[in-house]
This record gives C-alpha cells, structure tokens and sequence, in this order.
C-alpha cells in the first residue's frame, strides 16, 4: 500500500474513531438510568425517545443498590478511559493524515491510552476481586469482566511498545533533520 492509500486508510479510521468517540460522549452520562433498567424484568419494547426518558427517570435511583452503583462507577470510568483513549487514538491518525507521524505528541498520546488501558484493566481486577467477595462464589470469575482484564492490559502494554517506539522514532528524524 503506497502513501495515499495509508492516508486514506487513516482517513477511514478517523472517521470511524470520531463517531465512536461521539457515541461514547452520548451514551456515557445514560450509564447509571441503564444499570438501572437492566435491573428491571418485564419491559416491552421501548422507542428511542421512550428509552432516553426511562434512562433519566432511574439515573438516580440506581445509587441506592450496592451492586448497581458498583457496575454503574466501573462503567462510567471505564467509559471515561475509553473516550479519552478514542481522542488520542484521533490525534494520531489526524497525523498519518497529515503524513507527520512520528513526532514527540504522538509518543505521548500513545501513553496516555496505555495509561488508560491499564487503569480499565486495574478497575476490572478490582471489580472482579469485588465480586468474589459480594457474590462470595467464583461466578464472577466466568463473566465479561474478566476478559477485560488481560485485554486492556496487553493493550495498554502494546501502547506503552508503540509510545516508546514512537518517542525513538521522534528522536531519530529530529536528530537528522538537525544533521546537514
């Protein structure tokens, strides 16, 4: 693949990475009103609109379970984790756009979502080591959010990799820009 079809690739990506950015941006402030519906049996089927107003009649109400202000935190931080690594993931593809990929703010924007990467997958074990004792069972061991747990690390792992190959890269062609 030449040059422009790595821009265009980025192009794709950044579009893609923006609208997921901006979903997340919608859906987060839901989070809690969606726990609490998920605690409810029996729903029919809801319009859109019908949903929105059903997510905010129980936003509050979801604080007043344990288990469901746990869930609603984590997934708030782990939503929060998710869009600040989207915005960084945007940055560098704004780059590869540019075809100014290696630079010094790119190997910090690849640390931030190793950063944030590894802070979800803290949170997961956190929560996992939660359930073990709330449940008192290892049923939370078999669920989803064990999985986030060696993912986000490895990513956050991969991204520390790519920072500081970034950082090393940065180095290099300012060193031979400065070499006449």
């Amino acid at each position: 693949m030449g040059r422009s079809g790595v821009v265009k690739l980025a192009q794709f990506l950044k579009v893609l990475v923006s609208f997921t950015f901006l979903c997340n941006l919608l859906v987060l402030p839901l989070v809690p009103g969606v726990v609490g519906i998920g605690a409810l049996t029996g729903i029919s089927r809801l319009s859109v609109a019908e949903f929105f107003a059903v997510c905010w009649q129980y936003l509050w109400r979801v604080w007043g379970e344990e288990y469901a202000a746990v869930l609603s935190v984590f997934l708030l931080f782990c939503g929060t984790c998710t869009a600040i690594t989207l915005w960084q993931a945007r940055g560098v593809l704004d780059t590869i756009v540019r075809e100014d990929t290696f630079t010094m703010p790119n190997a910090r924007r690849l640390k931030r979502a190793a950063v944030c990467c590894l802070l979800v997958s803290a949170t997961a074990l956190v929560r996992t080591v939660w359930g073990l004792f709330y449940y008192r069972s290892l049923a939370p061991i078999f669920t989803y959010n064990t999985v986030f747990i060696p993912v986000a690390f490895m990513g956050g792992l991969l991204c520390m990799v790519m920072s500081a190959l970034f950082r090393q890269a940065a180095e290099l062609k300012e060193e031979n820009d400065l070499t006449i």
